[in-house]
């Protein structure tokens, strides 16, 4: 690909970025005012406002769904967290947004330099080829996540230092879908990490890899509730909340795959029928 033909193909990831910082920050602040700041200003921005936004959703909403609207079917009452422990998980996730969404910040701002594998469109590369693609980035996710959560278990300065942050929350009286983003800023951005490694690894649709990215703060509210859901090999909250009581098994990210492998898996089921 000539020069001139690899800055116009470039310039297609510059146009996706501006078009997502449109719809964010036209709906909250003047044009004039976002505009005149530096492209990655703009892009943290709007990842900040957008990142925000979606963990305070998707974090009320599960919220009023479990705990209002289908109050003792999912969990019995003295398994509520309080307001002042979900309070206290706000506040130490709000602290970490601002560097949480650093990183795909940085991940933009490499693909549109063409540091990356990224492509623009799926049709550069036909629907099945990008399922291929998007199979093996999953896989490379889980896979790395395992493995950094596993470590920042298992070498002791990055527990205490940074990781213990999130294991304040343990029971579940205490752990809520606002406990998934309640990290120390430099441990959410580590266990993120992943996803900007395997842009390098494989080809990675531009989109999907954002979608992907802040869809995170969905999957950790979700994996934080102690709901089991029973939707195998989903490494749902009754593996997690295991997790958060264990400290030693289901390290894992999506799936159970990668503790199976690696043998910290630890079934909820089973569990029950040992009580």
């Amino acid at each position: 690909m000539g020069t001139a033909s690899t800055a116009d193909y470039l310039h297609q990831f510059v146009e996706e970025t501006d078009w997502f910082n449109e719809i964010v920050l036209d709906g909250v602040l003047p044009g004039v005012a976002w505009k005149r700041l530096p492209r990655p200003i703009q892009s943290w921005l709007r990842n900040y406002i957008g990142g925000t936004a979606l963990y305070f959703i998707s974090g009320f909403l599960w919220c009023f769904y479990i705990y209002y609207l289908k109050r003792n079917v999912y969990l019995p009452k003295d398994a509520i967290p309080s307001n002042k422990a979900m309070l206290l998980q706000i506040i130490v996730a709000m602290k970490g947004m601002p560097w949480y969404t650093a990183l795909p910040t940085l991940s933009e701002y490499m693909i549109e330099k063409g540091w990356t594998r990224c492509f623009s469109s799926v049709a550069e590369v036909g629907w099945l080829v990008y399922a291929v693609y998007l199979i093996i980035y999953l896989v490379i996710v889980e896979f790395g996540i395992y493995w950094m959560h596993r470590e920042l278990h298992d070498i002791k300065p990055l527990y205490k230092y940074l990781h213990a942050t999130h294991h304040i929350y343990n029971k579940q009286n205490t752990l809520s879908p606002f406990a998934g983003l309640a990290f120390h800023p430099l441990d959410g951005i580590l266990q993120a990490v992943p996803h900007v490694i395997a842009l390098f690894l494989v080809p990675t649709h531009f989109m999907t890899h954002v979608a992907l990215l802040f869809c995170e703060a969905v999957w950790t509210a979700n994996i934080h509730d102690c709901i089991h859901g029973k939707i195998w090999p989903v490494m749902g909250a009754g593996y997690h909340t295991i997790h958060h009581t264990t400290y030693r098994h289901n390290y894992g990210h999506y799936t159970i795959w990668m503790d199976w492998m690696f043998g910290t898996l630890r079934d909820p089921e089973e569990l029950k029928k040992a009580e």
